[in-house]
């Protein structure tokens, strides 16, 4: 697909999908979904491998049960984030319950700063909406550099209409930005769960080797922070549910390297019991574990085949 061409397709899905009554949008999600799944393209396929290994018991009907749950439930992201941005303050309100604020609102209280760390699990983006708009409280967030050019700046204008501030991933900045907000007893929310760059920590991830961000875990080790991790869920209602967990500690350990790969096993140890307990909502239409990614010309794990278009 060309970059104008998906470019304009994210243009029409703002601009047109807003405007549809909300069951009407749900609808044409499952039903864009439901073609997808049946089609069984590389973002399918993907989705599929990747949740045989959260589900390993899975019997080939069951796996496919959980990927069209899961082309469903990814539909669902886009089709509420197409229409987030005409959402009314009560809507958003009303859109999400999270068990466990306290650790949030606690941590804030303290001045200490926070960084919240998530999976691509369920709706990030509404769950970042709820913060601004419910508790009032602004946070700052990094995003993937897109192509083309302005699909990436869709995508800024978005979030920060939803009140968000947005660095760009690449450029060398945006950990130094983070640093001063937290130490500014701010907030600052990363989605964490695919590492972006070549200097992720390697983890052990259901059983197998896959590369985490470092970032959050530093962040939290350097300023003080609070690191606290956030799983995401849909179920059967209107509603998005989630969990904020309680901190991640930093350990006692003679290099901030080893607190780093510790700390980030932490992080994910708790992402996967919150994809574990549903598989569904997890959207990770991408390569991830070590064993999957090319190899680069040096023989070292090299990056995905870009399958599936990803929540930047």
């Amino acid at each position: 697909m060309s970059e104008k061409l998906t470019d304009a397709l994210y243009g029409l899905g703002w601009s047109t999908v807003k405007k549809l009554p909300e069951p009407v949008a749900a609808a044409l999600g499952q039903r864009i979904a439901d073609l997808a799944w049946k089609r069984r393209g590389k973002g399918v396929l993907r989705l599929e491998a990747n949740l045989a290994r959260v589900v390993p018991d899975a019997s080939p009907r069951r796996l496919a049960e959980l990927s069209r749950a899961g082309m469903r439930s990814y539909l669902r992201y886009w089709m509420e984030s197409f229409r987030l941005p005409a959402w009314s303050e009560q809507r958003v309100r009303g859109g999400f319950d999270p068990e466990g604020l306290h650790n949030l609102t606690d941590g804030l209280a303290s001045g200490r700063g926070v960084v919240l760390a998530l999976p691509h699990l369920a709706n990030w983006d509404l769950a970042g909406a709820w913060v601004t708009t419910e508790l009032g409280v602004p946070f700052t967030t990094v995003a993937e550099r897109l192509k083309p050019e302005s699909l990436y700046d869709r995508f800024v204008a978005y979030r920060e209409g939803l009140g968000m501030e947005v660095l760009p991933h690449t450029g060398g900045s945006a950990f130094g930005t983070l640093a001063r907000r937290l130490r500014e007893g701010g907030l600052v929310c990363l989605v964490a769960d695919r590492d972006l760059s070549a200097s992720g920590v390697e983890v052990k991830f259901f059983g197998e080797s896959a590369k985490m961000p470092a970032g959050p875990a530093i962040l939290a080790a350097r300023t003080g922070a609070l690191l606290l991790p956030v799983t995401l869920w849909y179920d059967a209602s209107p509603v998005m549910r989630g969990r904020v967990h309680p901190p991640i500690e930093v350990p006692s350990m003679d290099t901030s390297a080893e607190q780093a790969a510790a700390m980030t096993q932490e992080l994910a140890d708790v992402f996967a019991s919150g994809i574990a307990e549903h598989p569904q909502d997890w959207h990770m239409l991408q390569r991830l574990w070590l064993a999957d990614l090319e190899p680069r010309p040096d023989g070292a794990p090299g990056a995905d085949d870009s399958s599936g278009t990803e929540k930047p």
